[in-house]
């Protein structure tokens, strides 16, 4: 074998590498480093659509708030402060009335000041918004908020009915008919003793219907409670009978003082099988009832035998001759113990009464001298 010599092999220094490596690109080497390029930028600012979006929506938020806050307030002060009307006045909320036509009926009776301002502060604070039907008294100035209060609370004008004591059951339906805030056709007459007189208060829209059956029904609680509280051994046998004679002690008497003992006049006269003998007993029978006789009763009616004259009857007529009130009725079922039996005017409006017959003669004849000094 031939032996040639080896070819000698470039030796590389570090030197050398170095300075390769020194000589390079400084952005080769940021990449061989695996540096980008967008690593070294700075980085881009915020898109500036988007700040302003922020500051425009920050912004209508803000005035949606102050308008609503400004609304609130308004309606606040303007429910709150004095309303328009400049004297006391009447409003009739009729039964169906919605809070819409309630609303525009008080501003145009000039009761509010802003009919969309009272409905919907209402339904706000109550989404029923209950207005109950009614007749109302609104003052002078009242603000809405007092408007509504009373609207809620229902509290209407109440009107009055008197009956007074002694009336027929036929003049007291003269009386209802006549009302003018009473509604609905006049009923039948009501039996004869079946109403209690008494004054009714009761609001508009009520029928006439209603009003004579309160009356009954006033009559009834009457008459058995006081039936209840009666005293013993009385010469009456049924409520039907205390209320018959109650009606004659009320015609015979206009004077309250007097009930007590013109009832015990006609007990003891009852007790002892004496006829009655009662002037109004004589007139209901002529004119049953439908007004007054306006004359002086004549001798022939006195004689005349009908089922309501006392003077020609025993006991008691069949049915009452008015309708008695109250203490009328506990007059007659309670009466006070007396020796009396007869009674007569005395020119003033009241009576004298007496125990005898013979008493009783003169005192009719000083009555009798009094009508004729009056003629």
């Amino acid at each position: 074998m031939s032996s040639t010599p080896d070819d000698p092999k470039p030796e590389v220094s570090a030197e050398a590498d170095d300075s390769a490596t020194s000589e390079q690109n400084p952005a080769d080497a940021d990449k061989a480093a695996g540096v980008g390029e967008q690593t070294l930028s700075d980085p881009k600012p915020p898109r500036r659509w988007l700040r302003w979006a922020l500051i425009i929506g920050l912004a209508g938020l803000l005035v949606v708030a102050g308008t609503a806050v400004g609304a609130f307030y308004y309606a606040k002060d303007q429910f709150e402060r004095e309303g328009p009307a400049e004297a006391d006045s009447v409003f009739l909320l009729e039964r169906g009335t919605g809070l819409n036509k309630a609303a525009a009926q008080l501003e145009g009776q000039g009761l509010i000041n802003n009919a969309l301002i009272f409905r919907i502060v209402l339904q706000v604070v109550d989404r029923a918004a209950t207005l109950k039907a009614g007749e109302y008294l609104i003052p002078a100035n009242a603000s809405m908020v007092e408007v509504a209060n009373i609207l809620r609370e229902g509290k209407s004008i109440l009107h009055k009915l008197t009956l007074a004591e002694g009336l027929t059951s036929w003049e007291a339906m003269q009386i209802i008919a006549a009302d003018p805030v009473l509604i609905g056709k006049v009923p039948d007459i009501p039996a004869e003793g079946a109403l209690l007189p008494e004054t009714y208060l009761f609001t508009r829209g009520t029928s006439r219907a209603d009003i004579v059956t309160q009356m009954e029904a006033a009559h009834v609680e009457v008459v058995e409670r006081l039936w209840d509280e009666r005293a013993e051994n009385l010469p009456i046998t049924s409520i039907e009978e205390a209320v018959v004679l109650a009606s004659i002690v009320e015609k015979e008497t206009g004077v309250a003082a007097e009930r007590p003992r013109v009832a015990a006049v006609f007990i003891n006269r009852l007790r002892r099988g004496m006829r009655l003998q009662s002037d109004p007993t004589i007139i209901y029978g002529i004119t049953n009832g439908q007004g007054p006789l306006g004359r002086p009763i004549r001798r022939s009616e006195i004689d005349r035998k009908t089922a309501y004259n006392t003077y020609q009857i025993d006991g008691l007529p069949p049915a009452p001759i008015a309708n008695p009130g109250e203490a009328s009725i506990a007059a007659v079922l309670n009466p006070p113990t007396t020796n009396e039996l007869y009674f007569v005017a005395d020119g003033t409006g009241g009576h004298v009464f007496s125990k005898t017959l013979a008493e009783h003669n003169r005192n009719v004849a000083k009555w009798r001298r009094i009508e004729r000094s009056r003629r």
